[in-house]
């Protein structure tokens, strides 16, 4: 067995990490941006900063609109791939979220799909909020997508088994310590290779996020519980989706 993996370095480079993730509805994301937009209005001309953008799909659905969209994320083996799509309106950066980008640049910054949470200490989830919020315009917007700690932990499914193109995919998940772990082990039959990753997402609650951004200067103007703009509720909504304006100046 190889050692487990410091896994939000290793595993977003992993290529098993997107074989496992591969179902991921793009029709929902887009649908659940185009919300976005109606909601918020931007500017046609609008300064966009997607945080933890992966691959870049959706800072690409962004651009296609019109709008200016760059992405960072941390995995090299990602942006890699998105560089692919940069053009006029679409560019990408290898960025750690925890270090500054751009401050008072940007209109409106996006977080997607529980990319936010990942560090061990506050210091550092602190760290890459004041990213998010500093890369802000006074009176631009942040949409932070997250999971509904609550919601999450009564439905926790603490053990499947997943097979994709010959890799088996063993998962076991726990809260503990106020953390949603997922241990995921991985065993490759074409290559005759184990491997071993442990994802590893703060359990943070509406109340929690409400303290974070009220120290960055963040005001909270809404809360939707779901991609289709449900209200929020504590116990019942899968996601927690905070939009929120900066209203002090870095």
């Amino acid at each position: 067995m190889e050692a487990e993996k410091a896994w939000f370095k290793d595993w977003f480079n992993s290529p098993y990490y997107h074989l496992l993730y591969s179902n991921r509805d793009e029709k929902e994301a887009a649908a659940f941006i185009d919300k976005l937009l109606a909601y918020l209005r931007p500017a046609t001309d609008a300064e966009m900063l997607d945080v933890a953008c992966g691959k870049g799909r959706h800072a690409k659905y962004l651009a296609d609109k019109g709008y200016y969209v760059t992405g960072i994320d941390l995995s090299t083996e990602s942006i890699n791939i998105a560089k692919k799509l940069e053009n006029d309106h679409l560019s990408f950066f290898q960025h750690d979220m925890r270090l500054p980008f751009r401050v008072n640049y940007f209109d409106v910054v996006f977080n997607f799909f529980t990319s936010f949470g990942y560090f061990d200490t506050q210091r550092d989830n602190d760290n890459a909020l004041r990213t998010l919020t500093n890369a802000l315009k006074p009176g631009g917007k942040l949409v932070l997508d997250y999971l509904n700690s609550n919601y999450v932990a009564a439905h926790l499914v603490k053990a499947e088994v997943k097979e994709k193109e010959q890799v088996v995919f063993d998962i076991h998940r726990e809260l503990h310590n106020n953390k949603f772990l997922k241990e995921i082990s991985i065993l490759d039959k074409e290559k005759m290779r184990r491997l071993r990753y442990t994802e590893s997402v703060n359990a943070f609650t509406k109340a929690d996020f409400e303290e974070m951004f009220a120290r960055h200067g963040m005001e909270i103007t809404e809360i939707f519980g779901d991609y289709h703009f449900n209200s929020y509720d504590d116990q019942q909504s899968p996601r927690l989706i905070i939009i929120a304006t900066k209203t002090k100046p870095c």
